[in-house]
């Protein structure tokens, strides 16, 4: 039987604060945006950009550290699992938001006042994702 592959790597900037909430089991869960951005030179000479927007999921000891130490702005790597879910809005409507579930995180770049140690996360491998 064939095995798939399901890894996303992304190095971009951190898009808002990331925003922790607890699951009724008391399991915490952060969510957060990272954007890239691409640039290129068109066929006419034109330099272009373009920028690609991910959310991001992190669970249990991974959440709080990207809680605690990501802010807006910072350069950050977070590797992970796209994945898609689905549930229906207040109008009964089907809605669909595909995320980056993180299994590890390194924070990059400067950070203001702050020793130069790279700030570096995984998830616990024990760990299981509820969906």
């Amino acid at each position: 039987m064939a095995r798939g592959l399901n890894k996303v790597m992304v190095i971009g900037h951190v898009g808002r604060d990331p925003e922790m909430r607890y699951m009724p089991s008391g399991r915490p869960v952060t969510s957060f945006s990272v954007a890239t951005t691409r640039s290129w030179t068109n066929a006419e000479g034109e330099r272009r950009e373009e920028t690609e927007w991910f959310n991001v999921v992190a669970w249990g000891n991974l959440a709080e550290i990207c809680k605690q130490h990501l802010r807006k702005g910072q350069q950050v790597y977070i590797e992970g699992r796209l994945q898609t879910r689905s549930w229906e809005d207040q109008e009964g409507r089907k809605r669909f938001r595909t995320e980056l579930v993180a299994n590890e995180m390194i924070l990059l770049g400067s950070r203001r006042g702050a020793s130069s140690e790279a700030i570096e996360a995984t998830a616990g491998s024990g760990e299981e994702f509820p969906f």
